[in-house]
């Protein structure tokens, strides 16, 4: 009979560390570059800033009560660990905005600004995403949403950053918002790069007439396992094997080389991999 696996404190403990510490990043993010020079971020914490600047109130209670009525719908309709730790994430956020309350702008530069507050949230709301949170009631209400509209969660999102950032020009003039559009630009590719990594991987399915000898000279050369696979051409019908393996971005270039070298006709399709788990994708040493 099945046993119920033992909670993991130190998992937990390890995750609530780095959530807070996003947090906190976010938050200096936003007091020492966005907020003084009146430059958002997208979702809640854009429309936290601009209702911070029309009422005088400190932004941290906006992005905490604002964000109340997402978390109740991501209880709901998404699950309670993931609602739990984004909680943990908006309280971490909101109480380190008003800690953060006095802290004096680091720069004046627009440009300085947008770059280096975006880098800074980015970082931190990378951090948050990674460790199993969110900071931000727009994601789940774009989650919720895309199980009943055809759009995607990043589409959705989107359309409500492209609403928010737009309204900016309302509030602080239009070359705020333009200098907002660059932070929420920088922090976005900062957020991939956190969640996903410098070595981005990549899976490259090829269709050749002479598999196996590809197959060696990629093992022996890049030293990446590879697997075959049986195909069917759909056309001539005739049995091929398929060719399946992951490298980094940077050995992409010297696999299409191998590639050309060996089957100049081969068919090759190569698609990002966000993640990989198990298996024998660590590098094998060539002598």
């Amino acid at each position: 009979m099945a046993t119920d696996r033992p909670f993991n404190w130190k998992l937990m403990g390890y995750r609530l560390l780095f959530l807070l510490s996003g947090s906190c990043l976010v938050a200096y993010g936003l007091k020492a570059f966005l907020v003084p020079n009146h430059i958002i971020d997208g979702g809640i914490t854009g429309i936290s800033i601009m209702l911070s600047y029309l009422t005088g109130w400190n932004v941290g209670v906006f992005l905490f009560f604002l964000n109340l009525p997402f978390l109740l719908l991501g209880y709901k309709e998404i699950g309670k660990t993931f609602t739990a730790l984004t909680f943990l994430g908006v309280v971490g956020l909101s109480a380190a905005v008003w800690l953060f309350g006095g802290l004096p702008a680091t720069t004046d530069d627009l440009l300085l600004a947008s770059v280096f507050g975006g880098v800074i949230v980015g970082l931190g709301v990378g951090l948050v995403i990674r460790f199993g949170g969110s900071m931000d009631g727009t994601e789940i209400v774009a989650i919720v949403l895309s199980e009943k509209w055809p759009f995607s969660v990043g589409e959705i999102i989107m359309f409500f950053n492209v609403f928010i950032l737009g309204s900016a020009g309302f509030v602080f003039g239009w070359d705020r918002a333009m200098y907002s559009l660059i932070a929420y630009f920088v922090a976005y590719k900062t957020i991939d790069v956190v969640v996903d990594g410098l070595d981005e991987s990549k899976g490259v399915w090829i269709v050749s007439n002479r598999p196996e000898e590809l197959g060696l000279v990629i093992l022996a050369r890049l030293g990446r396992g590879v697997t075959y696979l049986e195909a069917k051409g759909g056309y001539s019908e005739e049995p091929k094997q398929m060719i399946y393996t992951v490298v980094t971005r940077l050995e992409l270039t010297k696999l299409r080389s191998i590639i050309r070298e060996i089957d100049p006709q081969a068919f090759v399709s190569v698609a990002d991999i966000h993640e990989t788990m198990g298996g024998y994708f660590k590098k094998k040493k060539i002598h």
